[in-house]
């Protein structure tokens, strides 16, 4: 599941994408083919672009370098979504100007660190805890 901050998303993967997105965008617009994705862009104006890396494995490069060179798109976070980790292919993308790269593992990781937060967050919740923070003080 991914869970993106934005207002207005726009999601250039396949149309059998795999990841669960959360809808609790406000846009969020799906496309699938590389010629509709800078007439989006000036249509909707999102804040946050994902990429699927596999299915635009060819011309992502290019994208990524259109975007970086023109200023309009500079407000834009652009996220990568890849099924397995490669790091020249990830220091590429990072220097071609992708904010975040998700991985499947990720999301994996996102469950048990929500687990932990919450069972840490619980224990720093009792009664106690507010009274000891008073005494260090």
């Amino acid at each position: 599941m991914i869970r993106v901050r934005s207002k207005n998303v726009l999601l250039v993967a396949p149309d059998t994408f795999s990841v669960e997105l959360l809808p609790n965008n406000k846009k969020f617009r799906h496309i699938s083919a590389t010629s509709h994705i800078f007439p989006s862009i000036h249509e909707q104006k999102p804040n946050v672009v994902i990429f699927d890396y596999d299915h635009l494995n060819t011309d992502l490069e290019k994208i990524l370098r259109r975007l970086q060179s023109n200023t309009a798109y500079s407000k834009i976070k652009i996220c990568c979504y890849k099924q397995k980790e490669h790091t020249k292919e990830d220091s590429l993308l990072k220097v071609l100007g992708v904010d975040h790269i998700f991985y499947p593992e990720d999301f994996k990781k996102t469950e048990k660190g929500n687990f932990i937060s919450n069972a840490l967050s619980g224990i720093f919740e009792l009664p106690g805890m507010g009274l000891l923070a008073k005494a260090s003080n």
